[in-house]
C-alpha cells in the first residue's frame, strides 16, 4: 500500500523515515515526495577507459567529476549519461520500501531520472540517480532542483535482514554518486 501524504508526513514525524536535511513543505505531494538535486556528477571518462568489463573492478579515474555552485548548470547533451545524487540523505526503516520515479515533466523534455527504482528496507545513504538524455536537443539540470519523486510502502512485515545488515549490501550510508561496484554481480 502506499503511503498518502498525511502518512508520510506521520512516519516521519515519529522518526521511522528520515529525511536529511529536513524537508521543505512543498516537497511532500498527494503520494510522494520530491527529492532534490545534488550539485555532484559524474561522467564516463571515455579518453582514458572506452570499456566497462562488469567482471573487473573500475580504475580510479573511470568517472570524471564535477561540482558545480547553486547557480551553475549542469548540460546534458543528447544520448549522453550522468550518475549524480539527491540532496537528501534518506533512512528507510525495515517495515518500509521506497519506489524512485522521474518526475514527468524532465521526461516530457527526455530526461529520464531512474535509481535501480527500488530503495530496499533498511537503507540509509543519499539515492544515486542514473540520468539520461533521450531527447536530440541539450538539457541544463540545476542544483536543488527537483528532480525525482519516491513513493513509500509498507511491507507485508518488517525485513528479516534489511539491507544495512545484508553482507553483500554495496551502497549502505553513502553520500553522493557512487559509481557501479561490480564484486556481486555474479
Amino acid at each position: 500500500m502506499i503511503l498518502s501524504d498525511r502518512d508520510i508526513k506521520k512516519t516521519i514525524k515519529e522518526g521511522k523515515l528520515v529525511f536529511k536535511p529536513k524537508l521543505d513543505v512543498d516537497q511532500i505531494g498527494p503520494a510522494s515526495v520530491d527529492l532534490k538535486l545534488s550539485p555532484i556528477f559524474k561522467v564516463f571518462h571515455p579518453e582514458r577507459n572506452s570499456l566497462l568489463d562488469i567482471k573487473k573492478e573500475l580504475p580510479k579515474d573511470f568517472y570524471k567529476t564535477y561540482k558545480l555552485k547553486d547557480a551553475e548548470s549542469f548540460v546534458l547533451h543528447p544520448n549522453n549519461f550522468v550518475l549524480t545524487s539527491t540532496v537528501e540523505y534518506i533512512k528507510v526503516p525495515a517495515d518500509l520500501v521506497v519506489r524512485v520515479e522521474g518526475k514527468s515533466s524532465l521526461a516530457r523534455m527526455g530526461i529520464l531520472v531512474h535509481s535501480a527504482g527500488f530503495v530496499d528496507p533498511g537503507f540509509e545513504g543519499t539515492l544515486t540517480l542514473e540520468i539520461s538524455n533521450q531527447s536530440n536537443i541539450a538539457v541544463a539540470l540545476y542544483p536543488n532542483m527537483h528532480i525525482c519523486q519516491i513513493a513509500v510502502e509498507y511491507l507485508s512485515s518488517p525485513a528479516e535482514i534489511p539491507y544495512n545488515k545484508r553482507k553483500k549490501s554495496l551502497y549502505s550510508k553513502q553520500k553522493g554518486p557512487m559509481g557501479v561496484k561490480t564484486k556481486n554481480l555474479f
